[in-house]
């Protein structure tokens, strides 16, 4: 977690939403958010003047920021995309655009790309569409201006430099910042930026954005909450996707370990992308958190403010509801997955928990989010106050 202190501190308390990334599994925030929407007032405000995005909670983010005028709203229209997604909703399903993908990718491996084609296992062409037909992005200049937002921020990685870059659009005030490989730059938000954010390494293609290619922005991020303080939030509330909160998951492992498949190493590489960087980030904060609380009230540590958190996270497995679900994918894909080493077996199955845009998957995943955000509806109410 960063420790760098915004040039100009709130004096009352401004909450922050950090959606993390997670493909498929971006379901469950969804589910969480539902809940939420429906313990506050119908017709209220978004209740989160700071929206910070990576990867799909990118896309979530930003349905909240065009509808912060009516949180209800906005989770509704949330609850109904992702309830009636399909595969082919979001890439190219048919088996021929997939064999000639990945003959792309094959052959870009053993030869340079100088024609700059853009190569992915997946054509994410669909999602596109589906971004331009729910997402009026003019919409959110107008929220800024009505004071209804404070900052939407969504953050990729710079294929070139390998740096992380936070592009955000808010209020004037803010500036932009830098750090160690990572910077924030003021930018109007547009689909681009929704795309490179989303833009898992490999499968979905990389986004120029200026000079640069952009993907998605879970990998290399170092810190995912310093986005969220840099843009001045001392309140922050996250939404993961990781299981780990399920006491099963610390103990289990394999009976009779095997060597790994290519779909096992692609899962943990995803984890530690996604997961792994924001649950080590919050580890960090509350260790700070909990050393604040020790010093006395009228002593000033420079650069270090105590942040108020709040995680929801899934009480169960997310690769073992995938593994339920693996035969609503289509052919293709499951071709694709087989042919790396996902199959029956759960272990394998956290390269397929993030390619899951089925409606059983999600929904699953939706009520889910419901559910647990219900078990800490106390908590949710006394952070939002």
């Amino acid at each position: 977690m960063s420790n760098d202190q915004p040039p100009s501190q709130p004096k009352a308390d401004t909450h922050a939403l950090i959606l993390s990334g997670g493909g498929a599994r971006a379901a469950y925030q969804v589910g969480v958010l539902s809940a939420i929407g429906k313990m506050l007032p119908k017709g209220s405000k978004l209740p989160f003047p700071i929206l910070c995005g990576t990867s799909a909670g990118a896309l979530n983010a930003c349905m909240l920021a065009t509808n912060a005028h009516d949180f209800t709203k906005a989770v509704s229209r949330l609850n109904y995309i992702w309830r009636h997604l399909t595969p082919d909703n979001v890439y190219e399903t048919k088996s021929t655009e997939l064999f000639s993908s990945a003959s792309k990718v094959f052959s870009s491996m053993i030869k340079n790309n100088s024609d700059e084609q853009i190569v992915s296992l997946l054509n994410n062409a669909p999602l596109e569409k589906l971004l331009q037909r729910f997402l009026p992005l003019n919409q959110i200049e107008d929220a800024i201006s009505e004071k209804e937002l404070h900052a939407l921020a969504i953050t990729c990685m710079s294929y070139t430099t390998g740096e992380t870059t936070t592009f955000f659009e808010g209020n004037k005030s803010i500036k932009e910042w830098s750090g160690f490989r990572r910077n924030g730059k003021a930018s109007k938000i547009d689909f681009a930026h929704l795309l490179a954010s989303s833009a898992i390494p490999t499968i979905f293609p990389a986004q120029k954005i200026g000079q640069h290619f952009y993907g998605d922005g879970a990998m290399r991020q170092r810190s995912p909450i310093s986005p969220a303080i840099q843009l001045g939030a001392n309140k922050i509330m996250v939404i993961g996707v990781s299981g780990n909160r399920n006491p099963k998951s610390w103990t289990d492992s394999p009976e009779t370990p095997t060597s790994p498949s290519m779909g096992q190493i692609t899962g943990q590489l995803l984890n530690s992308a996604f997961i792994d960087n924001l649950e080590g980030d919050i580890q960090q904060l509350e260790y700070i958190n909990t050393i604040l609380s020790y010093v006395e009230d009228d002593v000033e540590v420079p650069k270090i403010k105590h942040i108020d958190s709040l995680i929801i996270s899934p009480s169960q497995a997310i690769d073992e509801i995938a593994d339920k679900h693996i035969s609503t994918l289509p052919k293709s894909i499951r071709f694709l997955l087989n042919i790396t080493g996902n199959n029956n077996d759960s272990s394998g199955n956290s390269a397929a928990s993030y390619l899951l845009f089925t409606p059983e998957y999600c929904q699953e995943l939706i009520e889910l989010g419901q559910q647990d955000a219900m078990w800490e509806k106390d908590k949710i109410l006394a952070f939002l106050k």
